[in-house]
């Protein structure tokens, strides 16, 4: 039998009018059984999210602002929840929940519960709306004391009691720590509450709706109209959300990717489409295009190490790499030559060791010269495609070429699977655009 879970973002519950759309997504089939909510979004581009009204509620409280001060902030998430209930018609009175919540904040509960709570409310409201069982994620989604989520003592807690409701509703965004206090993932974190019910689901599919039609395969704010993705692996998705694409949480995929469940991204507001769909695995690729995406990312810098006879100094690569270790950096790239190698680092991490750095490597290394290089962007070009089509990067460089852009870096794994180039920042738009003429015409 189909069991498929379903996570609706913030711009899918924004309001009441989107709540009924989210009904008749859910109630036009049967074996959508357990919903995901997120907290509602914007209704408009001036508005505000509710989870970004609760932080700025909780930094008031932080700030010792007056009373008076605050209960207006509060007031207004308030009539955000009463408006939806109102308009919906719900006879749900949720008056009580609201208190409590303000009270637990002003009481010192934390950031996290604070930003937790406008999942928690808005999955209230759904559940009622719906008819379905509400599961709170603070029963069973579970951290460890150090932070880290707690995989296998989860998945068996959310098993047990999605076993007990044939449907439910299960707030997406957090969970709870040994001690009892609420932990938050990170933004965007609704993604991997999905994942992680639709694996302790057994689930056949785990739908993800948003406001787009699928993945696309380029940012649309750079690129016009970018092609939408049909069919995408796990690798891929994970090569192109690494590098800032943004449609799902990059970590939402390792629940499901080890139980082999696949993901289709859809449109709240236009259900018929197809959208796209993530898999373990595709033979199929449009052989029109080879390349599945394209996404990139500013900040970055190289940090470049020369010196003669490098290639025959055993434990070189590694003693650099221990440096980068001993201050707590990790590093993104390692394009090298013979007598050359050089690490691309996030410029903003290492902002405050940057003679640290080069002195460490100075006196350990004893290279001819080293030297840091800012204003790098990376653009990742990625494809299942690319192992069977000859020809990929010189299609690539000549792209930029021809746009007149030089590339300061270029790097391809073994497996064929992307491409990265670094360029200089204020080339990066120009970039994208270049690359995706090349491959879709």
């Amino acid at each position: 039998m189909q069991v498929k879970v379903v996570k609706f973002g913030g711009s899918s519950l924004a309001d009441a009018e989107h709540f009924r759309q989210v009904a008749s997504i859910v109630k036009a089939d049967p074996t959508r059984k357990y919903v995901v909510p997120s907290a509602p979004g914007k209704r408009s581009k001036e508005d505000t999210k509710v989870t970004d009204m609760l932080y700025g509620c909780y930094e008031l409280i932080k700030a010792r602002e007056p009373r008076e001060v605050i209960d207006a902030a509060y007031d207004k998430i308030c009539e955000r929840y009463n408006g939806i209930i109102k308009e919906l018609g719900l006879n749900f009175d949720i008056s009580g929940e609201l208190e409590y919540v303000k009270n637990a904040m002003l009481h010192s509960s934390g950031r996290d519960y604070a930003a937790s709570r406008g999942e928690y409310l808005n999955g209230l409201i759904l559940a009622k709306y719906l008819g379905f069982a509400f599961i709170d994620a603070e029963s069973v989604i579970y951290f460890r004391d150090n932070g880290t989520f707690d995989e296998e003592k989860t998945n068996a807690a959310v098993a047990e009691e999605l076993a007990k409701n044939e449907y439910a509703v299960i707030p997406g965004f957090y969970g709870v720590m040994p001690n009892g206090t609420i932990k938050t993932f990170s933004r965007g974190g609704s993604d991997i509450t999905g994942s992680i019910v639709a694996r302790a689901a057994k689930a056949t599919i785990y739908e993800n709706w948003t406001d787009v039609s699928g993945f696309m395969m380029a940012d649309p704010r750079l690129v016009n109209n970018p092609c939408i993705i049909q069919e995408i692996t796990y690798r891929e998705l994970r090569e192109l959300s690494y590098m800032g694409a943004t449609v799902l949480h990059e970590d939402a995929v390792f629940p499901v990717r080890g139980a082999g469940i696949p993901i289709n991204i859809r449109n709240t507001n236009r259900p018929d489409d197809e959208g796209t769909w993530i898999v373990s695995r595709s033979n199929g690729y449009d052989t029109e295009k080879i390349i599945t995406g394209i996404a990139g990312k500013k900040g970055f810098s190289v940090i470049t190490i020369e010196k003669d006879m490098m290639n025959s100094e055993v434990g070189f690569g590694r003693k650099l790499l221990e440096i980068f270790e001993d201050n707590d950096l990790p590093f993104e790239h390692l394009p090298s030559g013979i007598d050359t190698m050089s690490v691309v680092v996030s410029t903003a991490l290492i902002e405050e060791k940057r003679d640290k750095l080069l002195q460490t490597i100075s006196r350990d290394l004893r290279p001819d010269s080293v030297f840091i290089e800012d204003g790098l962007a990376l653009i990742a070009v990625v494809g299942r495609g690319m192992v069977k089509a000859k020809g990929t990067a010189a299609r690539v460089c000549d792209s930029l070429a021809n746009a007149g852009i030089n590339i300061r870096m270029i790097d391809q794994g073994s497996s064929e699977l992307n491409i990265v180039v670094g360029v200089d920042e204020g080339e990066y738009e120009d970039s994208i655009r270049a690359i995706y003429g090349e491959f879709v015409h």
